[in-house]
């Protein structure tokens, strides 16, 4: 699904709302996501699951191409662990 797919499912679902701000709605969430992920917060959507940022600490590693030992950066990572009601619903148990 793209982003595209997303304004039309929002569009078609809420009656009145024009495509442009059905498209100003999504814009407007996804903005404020990605700020918030920016800030190093995390974030709960209750019914659907968690983004949790991690932070990774560096670490010794290898290029598989070359065999030369690198060192891997700290570095920050997002992950997502899904609700025990989107769970259930992937797996159709009610």
């Amino acid at each position: 699904m793209t982003k595209a797919d997303i304004i039309d499912k929002v569009y078609e679902s809420v009656p009145g709302l024009a495509k442009k701000e059905a498209a100003e709605l999504v814009d407007a969430i996804f903005n404020t996501l990605k700020k918030t992920i920016e800030n190093g917060e995390n974030i709960k959507i209750s019914g659907f699951g968690n983004f949790i940022i991690r932070t990774k600490g560096s670490r010794p590693g290898r290029n598989p191409k070359t065999g030369e030992n690198i060192e891997i950066v700290d570095r920050r990572v997002l992950t997502f662990r899904p609700s025990q009601i989107l769970k259930k619903t992937l797996n159709d148990e009610k």
